[in-house]
């Protein structure tokens, strides 16, 4: 009789402690950008690279909520998500380049005698078109694709594949130096975004700040929508596609917007990481970097929302240290890991912590 009562507690007391957390952190990540602005000779001053190294662990945090969306709750495994991250950046990345070069020609086409810019370079000079190129691009890319996908009831494996082949097109694509995106090298050298220097200190906390607020609304958004009636459809279509088509849904409109909402996200954090670390290049949209999303998704606990950040978070982590003191040893241990979140924690470390509590 009272084993109920004793349930919705535990929940109450879960969800306050995971508030309390993650108020905790969003302190934590304020304090980071205030410190940062302190003069270097200070002890508390946060350097550029440990900022840096956690905003960009932020945006591929916001990469992961996006394919939690569409895999977690919608049940649509996507190994293309790097390619929507990535235009998201060139979008940016062709902002910074003609505020860097002015009235000239951006530096890479010069070297490679082009004599004017391309056609869809044009209006790339002002900001308010770059942020529409980067909601823009990745997001009727992903309306083009999910439309014939979806209309042609492509799931499962077979869907992941297309994906993945999709964002490697992409990367040979955009590795081509005739495309007008720089070639293998990309777009770097910025310095400049809104006449603000782009190395100072103010402009980074700021960038920092809004890579937080960013991820903050990608919460709040996919928040709202598992909790709303959209969501417990998505969530039906995950569990049982034909019984919900049995119910009179129609299946297709609300892959298609999950979908292209996922890819928005992406192309969001992506032009924020550009600016914060100072490069974009085609090797963002490398399948591989598409697979660690997953892997991020996986580990965390994939239809929770908030187990996605915390694996992108360790997986990240992780790689940092890897990549400085084990460079050649870092694919080998991200795929035990892959293979021990699959045998062992089928739900990830969200799972896991929800399991040791009702418990």
């Amino acid at each position: 009789m009272n084993q109920p009562l004793l349930v919705t507690a535990a929940r109450k007391a879960g969800s306050t402690i995971t508030l309390a957390i993650g108020a905790v952190i969003l302190l934590l990540l304020i304090a980071l950008a205030l410190l940062s602005l302190l003069p270097a000779e200070n002890s508390l001053q946060v350097s550029a690279y440990t900022l840096t190294l956690v905003g960009k662990i932020l945006c591929y945090a916001i990469v992961a909520l996006a394919l939690d969306l569409v895999w977690g709750y919608a049940g649509l495994l996507s190994l293309g998500h790097g390619l929507f991250f990535a235009l998201g950046g060139y979008a940016m990345g062709m902002y910074l380049m003609r505020e860097t070069s002015g009235d000239e020609l951006p530096a890479f086409m010069t070297f490679l005698s082009w004599t004017e810019l391309p056609w869809y370079w044009t209006g790339t000079n002002h900001f308010l078109w770059a942020m529409c190129l980067v909601v823009l691009a990745p997001g009727l890319l992903a309306l083009v694709f999910g439309f014939f996908a979806f209309r042609s009831r492509i799931k499962g494996v077979y869907f992941s594949i297309m994906t993945q082949a999709l964002t490697f097109a992409g990367m040979l694509l955009f590795f081509r130096n005739e495309t007008g995106f720089g070639g293998n090298n990309g777009f770097t050298n910025f310095r400049s975004i809104l006449g603000f220097s782009i190395t100072s200190q103010g402009t980074r906390a700021t960038l920092f700040l809004l890579t937080v607020a960013l991820l903050l609304g990608c919460l709040f958004v996919g928040w709202r929508l598992a909790l709303s009636k959209f969501g417990r459809v998505l969530t039906a279509l995950r569990d049982a596609e034909n019984r919900l088509m049995f119910c009179g849904y129609d299946p297709r409109g609300f892959k298609l917007f999950v979908w292209v909402l996922s890819a928005v996200m992406c192309g969001l954090a992506g032009s924020l990481y550009v600016p914060l670390v100072g490069i974009i290049n085609p090797s963002e949209m490398s399948p591989t970097n598409s697979i660690e999303a997953a892997v991020w998704v996986a580990l965390g606990g994939r239809g929770t929302l908030i187990g996605p950040l915390l694996g992108a978070g360790v997986v990240n982590g992780m790689k940092s240290w890897f990549t400085v003191a084990f460079p050649e040893y870092w694919l080998f241990f991200l795929g035990a890991l892959f293979i021990i979140v699959t045998l062992y924690l089928p739900k990830g470390v969200i799972g896991l912590l929800k399991k040791k509590g009702e418990q």
